[in-house]
């Protein structure tokens, strides 16, 4: 059976609602939470691993949805994929490799 690994990094977020975002941010956050994908938080993105492409774009549709039930008439977002066939589990492993030739590093 074919294992599929899509990477998301992505970040969303009105611009039109003043200085401060994190409750948009939140937002989006609980809903990636809510998803079941597994996900990781960054300062600056939300990285979670998807077996499939239509999967990743319907989490980021779900999204851009909850923002604009919130009112927000302009959002910004960038999305970066890394989509490797025959993997999984890539969200540990690739750290695991790293740190295999470094040693730990922070997470």
């Amino acid at each position: 059976m074919e294992h599929n690994s899509i990477l998301l990094e992505f970040s969303m977020f009105p611009t039109d609602v003043g200085e401060s975002k994190s409750e948009y941010v939140s937002a989006v956050v609980k809903c990636v939470r809510e998803s079941g994908y597994d996900y990781q938080l960054t300062p600056m993105a939300t990285i979670v691993e998807f077996p499939s492409m239509s999967e990743a774009l319907s989490l980021v549709k779900e999204c851009y949805e909850i923002l604009e039930a919130k009112q927000c008439n302009r959002i910004y977002s960038v999305l970066k994929f890394d989509i490797r066939k025959n993997s999984k589990d890539r969200m540990s492993s690739k750290i695991k490799s790293i740190e295999d030739k470094i040693g730990e590093v922070n997470k």
